[in-house]
């Protein structure tokens, strides 16, 4: 049987009495970090019967547990913090025992993502769930500009020395006028979070550095009024306005009155194509 355990995310009173009894009764815990598990077990005088599967090593350990739970023996596995198989090798174990025709059970436990979206005040009655964005390149330029399609609450987890880059990015992809949560420290003694626009966490986190892992709730970008227009065919008629001798800030007002999107993003845009 393989279980899947949710830990505390922070406050050590978020830790079931379930989860505790599950992990003192398994033969095996399989966890990310060892000494950071081993801690946790401590702290609740559970045995320490660790076992290292994590990103790393998990098409080599994989195997291993799936042949332990085939003998017979019970296996729990935990993440750093939260709930298993969420931005974690969990979900490959998950597959393997489902492949392997292995029993497999949740103790539920705290989630960062779910936790920073009650508290937000943002809609929950829809919501995305992105994690983490890819650190680079065209993949991640395409996951931002996916997320402005989606018409729902949108979660994205960022460490503290790449949010501003995020907040950055966010601003050139329209969202400066959303309404986010930025929430940290979650169930901890200095829990934060910030209920501001992109725009204002911008100013923000430029005077006040940003520490600790971020879980940031974003509104959707408004819906689209008007008539909807391509890129290519924006540039085009930006141009042949501008020709026509337009200022920059006419051109502005006139294209956000036909498609319904914000003036000053629109007049951003025109002085970037024209300069």
């Amino acid at each position: 049987m393989l279980y899947l355990v949710g830990t505390p995310i922070g406050n050590m009173g978020d830790f079931s009495s379930r989860a505790q009894e599950v992990l003192s009764s398994v033969d095996i815990i399989a966890c990310e970090d060892t000494r950071r598990t081993g801690l946790l077990l401590q702290n609740f005088g559970i045995e320490n019967k660790l076992f290292s599967y994590h990103e790393h090593n998990k098409f080599s350990k994989g195997p291993v547990l799936i042949d332990m739970m085939k003998q017979g023996l019970d296996v729990a596995l935990v993440s750093d913090a939260g709930m298993p198989s969420i931005n974690d090798p969990g979900e490959d174990l998950v597959k393997l025992a489902i492949e392997n025709d292995l029993d497999v059970t949740a103790v539920p436990g705290p989630v960062a993502a779910i936790t920073a979206l009650v508290l937000s005040g943002l809609d929950t009655t829809k919501f995305h769930y992105e994690g983490f964005l890819p650190s680079e390149g065209s993949p991640r330029k395409k996951r931002l500009e996916a997320l402005t399609k989606f018409e729902e609450t949108v979660i994205i987890y960022e460490a503290p020395h790449r949010l501003m880059k995020l907040i950055s990015e966010l601003q050139k992809y329209g969202f400066g006028s959303s309404k986010a949560a930025f929430c940290r420290e979650l169930t901890k003694k200095y829990e934060q979070v910030l209920r501001v626009t992109i725009d204002e966490a911008y100013e923000y986190f430029t005077q006040t550095p940003p520490k600790g892992e971020f879980v940031i709730c974003l509104s959707p970008l408004p819906q689209k009024q008007g008539e909807d227009i391509s890129e290519e065919d924006l540039d085009v008629l930006i141009r042949e306005m501008s020709d026509k001798g337009m200022s920059t800030k006419d051109i502005a007002k006139d294209i956000a009155s036909k498609t319904g999107r914000n003036k000053k993003e629109i007049y951003a845009y025109i002085v970037n194509l024209l300069q």
